[in-house]
């Protein structure tokens, strides 16, 4: 029944976006990426879903830990119907704690430790640690759990087949895990504006968490007043011949005028550098910020 109430809703969600359009955000917008060295990809909507604003909407691109968001979704989801609970604990083995990858968790516990699965879920999401992400995917059976989770709840355009272990090993893998900007801000909208799909707890555990992000702080956040409030997850690929495959960043931005908007923005194959890449995302997130605060 819950999954009706959804897709119904959801369904004219998506009509809803696909009428309008913000000639002057998407002009501004426009120039923020011209004769950038780097394939972009952005989906914004906002003004209750009615104003949006798409470049390369529908395009492949390589999620990285962007997808932590998505496995968090899934670790809730079996939360709720009591397969998992927030407050079991977890033996972390030192062998589970990778040396060679981004993660606090391994940082403070080098020798392992025994935490719940809410403290792993914070690690993951806030810290963005890899090492928390993969046990997590274990915890779920693997990768393909969550993507089967969201096909069977009717989105596409996501693809999930790798480990952070496994994107690690060669170049290629990270390409295996791909989502578009259009289907980034579609999950965004779904699980922030139809909090029942998610028990309360679990939602306001997941967007409490997202909101306490502390990687990424120059790209959404970056240009935008210090006090406001964004709940949003990063992902970022090393870089390889020259080329950086992704520095990607969505989320929700709340307004001082009490409204919100959601953002999803992918930068890939780009030939700029690391603060050109970032800048790409909070230009953008200043002008649609501008743009809705004055609506």
């Amino acid at each position: 029944m819950r999954l009706k109430t959804f897709s119904t809703t959801f369904i004219f969600l998506l009509a809803a976006t696909s009428f309008a359009q913000v000639s002057q955000l998407q002009k501004d917008i426009d120039k923020i990426v011209k004769n950038k060295k780097a394939t972009v990809g952005v989906s914004i909507i906002g003004n209750n879903v009615n104003d949006t604003v798409n470049i390369n909407p529908s395009k492949h691109f390589p999620l990285q830990s962007v997808f932590k968001f998505h496995i968090a979704i899934a670790v809730l989801s079996e939360v709720d119907k009591g397969n998992l609970q927030l407050d079991q604990k977890i033996v972390v083995d030192k062998k589970d704690l990778l040396k060679d990858t981004w993660s606090p968790m391994r940082d403070q516990y080098p020798d392992g430790a025994t935490l719940s699965l809410a403290q792993i879920l914070e690690y993951t999401l806030i810290q963005s640690d890899n090492n928390g992400c993969d046990i997590l995917l274990r915890l779920l059976n693997g990768p393909k759990f969550v993507e089967d989770y969201f096909i069977k709840n009717n989105f596409t355009d996501i693809a999930i087949k790798a480990t952070e272990e496994d994107m690690h090993k060669d170049w290629e893998t990270q390409f295996s895990n791909w989502t578009t900007p259009k289907s980034a801000s579609d999950v965004l909208i779904a699980y922030y504006n139809n909090p029942e799909l998610l028990s309360k707890g679990s939602y306001d555990f997941l967007w409490t968490t997202m909101k306490a992000t502390q990687v990424g702080a120059k790209r959404i956040k970056g240009q935008l007043p210090s006090t406001t409030i964004v709940a949003h997850r990063t992902g970022t690929s090393g870089s390889y011949k020259g080329i950086t495959a992704a520095v990607n960043d969505i989320g929700v931005i709340l307004l001082p005028n009490g409204k919100h908007f959601y953002i999803s923005v992918f930068v890939s194959n780009s030939k700029e550098d690391e603060k050109t890449n970032e800048k790409i995302i909070s230009d953008i997130a200043k002008a649609a910020y501008n743009y809705f605060n004055k609506q």
